[in-house]
């Protein structure tokens, strides 16, 4: 064991989108600070940021029904999709400047345009999307959308779901043009060949074994090479936890306050591919439908367009399902490891809660392939099963934590946990997770670095024009953004064909 400790400034565990993004903040923001990254996998984003690992949706409530929860009299609440959409704002504008100022060259190699659609069948269920459909148009952020339940319409929207449908029941569809597809695994590969080029240090194949508080207030790592078994330390002012379901861990050995209680439940998930050109071709949205009941809201099914290493292809799914592992390549031992005296009760209640969960869990991992494509028939009714292939996704860890609602509440959604001086931070959590990357790591800049707030300002509303603004009163603004990402990321035609780009003031 080398027992001689590396000093930096900044510790990023992980090398996902999270990471890559904080380190391509703060590296904007204090270009002098020294950055190191430890990622156990052999190069970035290789669990949950993969492009194989998630649908790849630019989460912007264009098109997920679980963002607008009907209301016991039958209002539509859409302060969720809201939030989203805002959230992504965010997103789209750092994007654009890491592009306008040569950090980015091709934003084509991450980020394409695609249609946002929703769609539904039965009476109920149509009348439930017309009510959303009134409530969100009603917004600027959702301007564009439209609204249909005319079987010919939606035939032109949507050929290839259209195809062989029995129509013994009312269906109706919204439709949006400002949606995208996001590769979110080659964002974060851009990103951190970047910040490699900045003189950040990124280590590969390396493990963090234990992390535990100093004298002198910083973090010390324990840090295994996966290659030769070596183990080095190292130690920083200010460490941040991205390591997807493996923060837990880490979380639970830094021994803050903050991460006691804590719990995480592991959900697994699948999806149909199709890559034959005469089928995708047929498709052009990503289109999403309601969750069964009973199935959490990452299991919403959708069938969407994707543009992975410059071909398209379908995906249909989620299809969810258990394993106990914590990460796609994690251990078998990983929920049970994390069950700790502090956070036993919260996992046993948890348990005790979510018994019709599990139970649908534990259903999806048996069905067949055969039943995959049944669920596959609801939106392509002319599916064969020689045309799809079967890949497993990323995990996900969704958090167990006592709140107003009861003890062990399985949370949806991602959160920062933060020491209360500001020295450590972790993100756990999932879906919207890495299309709000950008607001969640403001977030944790804003919760661990505010002394510095006040200098950093100027230059985050540089990056990010709409940055502590609410863009619900300001339809201009929201124009003028919307006007601007879509021209820095080629996300119109016309600034495709053309590759030039005209710049906008945002003031």
């Amino acid at each position: 064991m080398d027992n001689r400790q590396t000093k930096t400034d900044v510790i990023l565990i992980g090398a996902g989108i999270m990471s890559a993004t904080l380190g391509s903040l703060l590296k904007e923001l204090v270009p002098d600070w020294k950055i190191t990254v430890f990622e156990r996998r052999a190069g970035a984003g290789e669990e949950s940021s993969n492009e194989w690992n998630n649908a790849g949706t630019g989460h912007s409530s264009l098109c997920e029904l679980n963002y607008t929860a009907e209301q016991p009299g039958g209002a539509i609440d859409i302060s969720k999709a809201i939030k989203v959409n805002e959230e992504y704002q965010y997103s789209k504008q750092f994007w654009s400047y890491l592009v306008d100022s040569k950090r980015i060259s091709h934003p084509r190699d991450f980020i394409v345009p695609v249609p946002h659609m929703s769609f539904v069948q039965g009476a109920q269920d149509v009348n439930f999307l017309k009510r959303r459909f009134e409530a969100l148009s009603k917004n600027p952020l959702f301007q564009g959308m439209e609204f249909s339940d005319d079987p010919g319409q939606l035939t032109k929207w949507m050929p290839l779901m259209m195809k062989g449908r029995t129509l013994n029941q009312p269906v109706a569809a919204t439709k949006i043009d400002s949606g995208t597809d996001v590769n979110f695994g080659a964002l974060t590969r851009i990103m951190f060949d970047h910040l490699k080029s900045k003189n950040v240090d990124i280590k590969f194949n390396h493990q963090v074994d234990d992390i535990k508080r100093t004298g002198d207030g910083s973090w010390e790592l324990k840090v295994r090479d996966v290659d030769s078994s070596a183990v080095t330390r190292h130690s920083a002012k200010f460490v941040f936890i991205g390591g997807g379901g493996g923060s837990l861990h880490l979380l639970q050995k830094s021994g803050i306050p903050e991460g006691r209680g804590i719990g995480g439940f592991p959900v697994s998930g699948l999806f149909m591919v199709c890559r034959k050109p005469e089928i995708v071709a047929q498709h052009q949205a990503k289109v999403y439908g309601k969750a069964a009941v009973g199935a959490p809201p990452m299991s919403v099914p959708h069938l969407d367009t994707r543009f992975i290493d410059k071909k398209e292809s379908l995906f249909f799914g989620p299809f969810a399902g258990f394993s106990p592992k914590f990460l796609k390549f994690g251990s078998m031992f990983d929920l049970i490891t994390s069950v700790k005296p502090n956070n036993l009760v919260t996992m046993l209640a948890a348990g005790a809660k979510n018994f019709q969960l599990t139970k649908y869990l534990i259903e999806q991992v048996m069905l067949s392939k055969e039943k995959r494509m049944e669920a596959l028939r609801e939106f392509v009714p002319n599916a064969k099963i020689e045309d799809w292939d079967l890949v497993v996704a990323g995990q996900r860890v969704q958090i167990i934590k006592d709140t107003a609602a009861g003890k062990g509440t399985l949370q949806f959604g991602t959160e920062v946990i933060n020491a209360a001086d500001g020295s450590i931070a972790a993100l756990l959590g999932a879906s919207p997770g890495a299309s709000t990357a950008v607001s969640v790591m403001l977030e944790v800049i804003q919760k661990c670095f505010p002394q510095h707030l006040q200098t950093w300002e100027p230059k985050i509303k540089e990056m990010i024009p709409s940055y502590g603004l609410s863009l619900l009163d300001k339809p201009e603004l929201i124009h003028q953004i919307q006007t601007s990402t879509a021209r820095s990321l080629r996300l119109t035609d016309e600034e495709w064909e053309h590759g030039q780009k005209t710049t906008v003031s945002i003031s």
